[in-house]
């Protein structure tokens, strides 16, 4: 399945800016389940400086500094991706035990590899409650992908889906506490319970195809930005992806941003400003399949009110 995906941030401020320096992670990287066939990244204003790296967990960081006076920030990254996720596992995977012990005994130290993903991360650390709430899942001898499924399935019944209960600062324990948040949370919750088992467990950032409803348009911009987990299940299966949000083994309606320990490795976009006053912002996002994509618009870039060349 190719998807173009176009993910618009603006900024606004109450006072001019005259600094910025952000890093922006909206660079879709190719890997086993996805093939990158375009992507450009444009900034207005222009910035000063700007340079891209590959960060620790393979995410590819473009960092760019703004020397223009400006009360408007406009970030807009446009992808054209081909999503080949394998079709859904029907083994239940080894034993969960013998994962755990697995993992500590590999040499991979990749990225590809569980080893980063072992250990309580900022946003991700071990709670007690979490891992008896997980252990109920995985009891002695069971398979991993069977076990992780159910996790996530129970995830998704005991928790509400509610915007307003909690924003980016929001630690997994309050959530879990509140069994209330938004897939950010259900991930991390989902994340610190199979590491509390010892499992390697990475935090996804992403996005996902959705659905206008039956008869209605889909609507420009009404898209969002995802997150799930991945649980390396040894060296056989690999890493497999679930969604607690939506109770989900991960397959083609799912485009991958950048994976690592948790949110704070993967922000689509963080930094500083120098400015006095309020802010605002707004975040458009736009994931169409090729084929109707076709019927809206004539080619990749073609969209109205652009942002010009790419950066």
């Amino acid at each position: 399945m190719i998807y173009t995906v176009r993910h618009r941030t603006t900024y606004r401020y109450e006072s001019e800016v005259t600094f910025a320096r952000c890093v922006l992670r909206l660079t879709p990287q190719s890997s086993s389940t996805q093939t990158v066939l375009e992507s450009r990244l444009a900034v207005m204003p222009d910035p000063s400086r700007s340079f891209e790296r590959v960060g620790p967990f393979g995410e590819i960081t473009r960092t760019v500094v703004i020397e223009t006076r400006h009360r408007a920030l406009v970030i807009e990254a446009q992808s054209r991706v081909d999503v080949h996720a394998p079709p859904g596992r029907l083994d239940f995977g080894a034993p969960w035990e013998s994962v755990r012990a697995r993992c500590l005994e590999t040499a991979d130290l990749s990225p590809a590899g569980p080893a980063s993903f072992i250990y309580p991360s900022v946003r991700a650390p071990l709670a007690g409650e979490i891992t008896e709430y997980a252990r109920e899942s995985f009891p002695r001898g069971r398979g991993v992908v069977e076990a992780a499924t159910e996790l996530m399935q129970r995830i998704r019944t005991d928790f509400t889906y509610d915007p307003k209960a909690t924003d980016v600062r929001t630690s997994p324990v309050e959530s879990f506490t509140t069994r209330r948040g938004v897939c950010q949370d259900f991930a991390h919750v989902m994340i610190c319970g199979l590491r509390g088992l010892g499992l390697p467990a990475r935090y996804v950032s992403g996005y996902l195809r959705t659905y206008p409803p039956p008869g209605r348009p889909r609507l420009a911009g009404a898209d969002a930005t995802h997150a799930w987990i991945s649980l390396w299940c040894g060296e056989a299966s690999g890493w497999i992806s679930f969604d607690p949000t939506n109770a989900l083994l991960v397959q083609d309606d799912h485009v991958v941003l950048a994976a690592g320990r948790d949110y704070s490795d993967v922000a689509p976009i963080d930094g500083i400003i120098l400015a006095p006053g309020k802010q605002t912002l707004k975040v458009e996002v736009d994931v169409t399949p090729e084929d109707e994509l076709r019927l809206l618009r004539p080619a990749f870039g073609g969209r109205p009110g652009g942002l010009g060349a790419s950066a």
